[in-house]
């Protein structure tokens, strides 16, 4: 993948994170996160993992945020009221933010093997659906059990939370 890509893609994910945080809009914010996966799946297929990339915006972008927002719709969430600015709250986060911007600047500067572009992966003998599905399946087989578990719970949950009493 061409650098430029790459940081275009990974600045498209970060703006999308970012818009995550900000929105005050819950609906607004999950577009936010639909975004920032359609750019993870982008990097993903410019490192030849394609079946990744797939997965990327048919499971998260497609499945994950259509529970997401029918569940913000189930609640009803309005935007959040607008409050005063505290001012030494906002000089505190930009002078940390800065901090941390000049700090990670400082040691990408003095990495040199970022500068280099990375390699394709290299092939697998084989299919890379059937390679992926046996380490889901067999090394990663609980921690999707549980996964599976969290979610239905969650779901579930706001089911119960949103439920009318019936008088």
């Amino acid at each position: 993948m061409p650098a430029l890509l790459f940081y275009l893609f990974a600045t498209f994910a970060v703006l999308g994170a970012l818009g995550v945080i900000i929105n005050r809009n819950p609906v607004s914010s999950a577009f936010s996160l639909i975004a920032c996966f359609i750019s993870i799946a982008a990097l993903f297929v410019g490192m030849n993992a394609y079946f990744i990339g797939t997965i990327q915006v048919l499971v998260y972008t497609g499945a994950i945020m259509v529970l997401f927002l029918f569940i913000i719709m189930l609640l009803d969430l309005r935007a959040e009221q607008r409050r005063p600015v505290n001012a030494g709250a906002a000089v505190a986060g930009v002078i940390a933010g800065l901090t941390f911007l000049a700090m990670a600047g400082g040691v990408i500067a003095r990495f040199p093997e970022g500068k280099r572009e990375m390699p394709d992966l290299a092939p697998i003998a084989g299919s890379d659906v059937h390679e992926l599905g046996r380490v889901i399946f067999t090394d990663f087989n609980f921690p999707l059990q549980i996964i599976a578990v969290l979610l239905v719970s969650a779901t579930v949950g706001v089911v119960v939370l949103c439920k009318k009493e019936l008088h």
